[in-house]
C-alpha cells in the first residue's frame, strides 16, 4: 500500500497500488504512512491525498481533520472541512475556543517582546521574536512567521542561534514553497561557524537542499545531496519529510541522473546510503535490479510504484520525467556496449514488444545515428 512508508519504528509493510485500498478497508496503513509525519506536514499529506485519489478521500479526510483538531490551525481545519468528500461537519464551538485562545496568546506573546524590547536584552528580544514565529507558523501563517523569524537575525549572538534562525526561515520557507528562501538559508546556514560539526543539522540541510534540486528539475544535484543524507537526521526533519522519503527520493533521482559508475559509486558502494534504502525495500530492489542490469524486473516495479509516488506530495511534479529518464537510461546502458543489438533479445530483456522499441526516442536519437534493420530485427550503432 502507499502507506506503508512508516515512521523508524514501525516495521515495513507489503505495498500495492493505492487504488486497490477500498474505503472498507482498515485505515491503519494511511495512518502508519501519517505517523512518519509531523506538524503542518502531516496535514497537507493527508490534504494531498484526498485531492489526487477520490477512492482514498473521505478517509484521508477524517484522519486529517482529526490531526488538525490537535493544534491551532483553525484556517486549515476549516478548509478541510469544507472540502467536497470530507465526512467530518465543522465544529465551530471548537473554532471560536481556539481563536479566543490563540488571541490571548498572541497579546501575551506581543507583550512580552515590548518588554525585551524595552530591557534591551538581546537574547530576550531574540527569543521573543522567534517565539512569534513559533506562535504564527502554528497557525498555519508563514509569510508571518518567516517575517518574525528572520527578525531574529539582529539579536543572535552566537553560532547556534544564526544556525537555529536558518533551520527555522528554511521549515517554513519550504511549506510556503519559496525554494530561493530556502537555498539562501542553507547556504547561510553551511558558512556559519559550527555547522559541519553537528551531525543531525548537516543532514537537515542537505535534505533542503536536495528538495530545492528537485523542485527544479535538477535531479542530478538533487541525488547527490540525498545520497550524502546520514542516519542521523532520524525522525529530527519529520515536519518536512522523512527518512524512508529521503531513500525513495534519492533513489529514483539516482537512477534518473546517474550514469553506471556513479551509481555504483554514490548508491552501491555507499553503505550509509544502503542503510537508508533498508528502509524502503522497494527502492533497494529497483537499484539493484537497475544495476544488475535487470531492466525488465526494475521497470516492471517501479510501473507497480508509480499510484504511490503520483500521492507523494513532493514527487509528484516529477514521476513522468523521472520515469522517461530512467527507462531512457537503461535503453543505452543496454546497448551501449554493442555495435549491433537483437531487438527480439532486447524486447525480452525489457519485457516489451519489438514494434515498441522500434518507436523508441532513445534508439532514434543516437548521437552515433543508430539504424534500425526492420527485416533482421537488429539494431545498428
Amino acid at each position: 500500500f502507499f502507506f506503508s512508508r512508516p515512521p523508524l519504528v514501525i516495521p515495513q509493510l507489503p505495498r500495492a497500488a493505492c487504488s486497490a485500498m477500498s474505503s472498507s478497508r482498515p485505515s491503519s496503513e494511511m495512518e502508519s504512512y501519517i505517523a512518519a509525519y509531523a506538524g503542518h506536514t502531516r496535514l497537507k499529506r493527508l490534504q494531498f491525498i484526498a485531492q489526487h485519489e477520490p477512492t482514498l478521500r473521505a478517509e484521508a479526510l477524517r484522519i486529517a481533520v482529526e490531526q488538525a483538531r490537535q493544534g491551532v490551525n483553525t484556517a486549515l481545519y476549516q478548509e478541510l472541512c469544507a472540502t467536497e468528500g470530507c465526512p467530518v461537519a465543522r465544529d465551530d464551538a471548537w473554532v471560536d475556543s481556539v481563536e479566543k485562545k490563540a488571541s490571548a496568546r498572541l497579546d501575551k506573546l506581543e507583550s512580552d517582546l515590548a518588554s525585551h524590547k524595552t530591557s534591551l536584552v538581546k537574547e530576550s528580544i531574540r527569543m521573543g521574536h522567534s517565539d512569534l514565529g513559533d506562535f504564527h507558523a502554528s497557525r498555519g501563517d508563514f509569510a508571518t512567521a518567516l517575517k518574525c523569524y528572520v527578525r531574529t537575525r539582529d539579536y543572535c549572538t552566537t553560532s547556534r542561534h544564526t544556525l537555529s534562525m536558518c533551520l527555522a526561515v528554511v521549515k517554513v520557507s519550504i511549506h510556503m514553497g519559496n525554494y530561493t528562501h530556502v537555498s539562501n538559508y542553507v547556504s547561510k546556514a553551511e558558512s556559519t561557524a559550527d555547522a559541519g560539526s553537528d551531525a543531525v543539522l548537516t543532514a537537515q540541510l542537505r535534505v533542503a537542499s536536495a528538495l530545492t534540486a528537485l523542485e527544479a528539475k535538477k535531479f542530478r544535484a538533487a541525488a547527490r545531496k540525498f545520497v550524502e543524507v546520514s542516519v542521523e537526521l532520524g525522525t529530527t526533519f519529520s515536519e518536512v519529510c522523512s527518512v524512508s522519503d529521503v531513500a525513495l527520493y534519492g533513489a529514483l533521482c539516482a537512477l534518473a541522473a546517474f550514469d553506471r559508475a556513479e551509481l555504483s559509486e554514490r548508491v552501491v558502494k555507499n553503505s550509509a546510503f544502503r542503510s537508508m534504502l533498508e528502509l524502503y525495500p522497494e527502492a533497494r530492489e529497483i537499484v539493484h535490479d537497475f544495476h544488475s542490469s535487470r531492466y525488465a524486473s526494475c521497470l516492471a516495479a517501479l510501473e507497480t510504484l508509480r499510484p504511490d509516488l503520483l500521492l507523494d506530495l513532493h514527487l509528484r511534479p516529477h514521476v513522468e520525467q523521472l520515469y522517461a529518464d530512467i527507462r531512457s537510461k537503461a535503453l543505452v546502458q543496454y546497448f551501449s556496449p554493442f555495435v549491433a543489438v537483437d531487438l527480439c533479445r532486447m524486447a525480452s530483456a525489457f519485457n516489451v514488444e519489438v514494434d515498441s522499441l522500434e518507436k523508441e526516442k532513445t534508439l532514434s536519437s543516437r548521437p552515433s545515428a543508430s539504424r534500425m534493420d526492420s527485416e533482421s530485427a537488429l539494431n545498428w550503432l
